[in-house]
């Protein structure tokens, strides 16, 4: 006596019999497509990118600082304020009113047909109106006061220094290094964003 065939069981033979007969790279998945492969020159390009969005950055709040809140920066040639501030070191340095000045702060006083003057205020008194002070002032390496004191309407007073980049500062400023900063950047810049043909991935 024969097992009668329902109709269940034609469906399950169908469906194994398209099974069998469907091409292997039908039934196999599709192999997970690489990562490219990020080359040592690229990733270079990337942090030197990084650096010089940085040092844009600082420029740019350097520039608005000092056009808000009269902070710049200057250079120390000389040793006269060391070991507190050293020859080779930059300072910030904010611009204030005579009236905000008081013994033992480092400022650094404008002098007519001569180069700043940058010394630890030694005293205070008044001068010939109210917004005048007349100070005197001696470096921390010197050990006498200043020759002659200094009638000041206003004084950069000194917020902080960095030692040793004084040299590194001064030669951003030579206009052979700023040009070959430019150009550098420049093609670095067109070099990292420059279009590329994908590539074709390997079988």
């Amino acid at each position: 006596m024969t097992t009668p065939i329902t109709r269940r069981a034609l469906r399950e033979q169908a469906a194994e019999s398209r099974a069998l007969s469907a091409p292997a790279s039908a039934q196999a998945p599709a192999p997970a497509p690489r990562r490219r492969r990020r080359g040592v020159g690229r990733a270079l390009a990337d942090v030197a990118l990084w650096i010089a969005a940085v040092a844009g950055v600082a420029c740019m709040v350097l520039v608005i600082l000092a056009l808000t809140a009269n902070i710049t920066l200057i250079m120390f040639r000389t040793g006269s304020m060391s070991p507190t501030i050293p020859a080779g070191s930059v300072a910030v340095v904010q611009r204030v009113p005579a009236s905000d000045i008081r013994v033992g702060d480092v400022v650094t006083v404008d002098r007519a047909g001569d180069l700043p003057v940058t010394h630890r205020v030694t005293s205070v008194a008044a001068g010939a109106d109210e917004a005048e002070r007349i100070i005197t002032m001696r470096g921390d390496a010197n050990a006498d006061d200043d020759p002659f004191p200094y009638p000041v309407s206003s004084v950069r007073v000194v917020l902080f220094s960095v030692p040793g980049i004084a040299t590194v500062i001064a030669g951003l400023g030579d206009p052979l290094v700023l040009g070959g900063l430019t150009v550098g950047a420049t093609v670095l810049v067109v070099w990292a964003f420059w279009p590329r043909a994908p590539r074709e991935g390997r079988g």
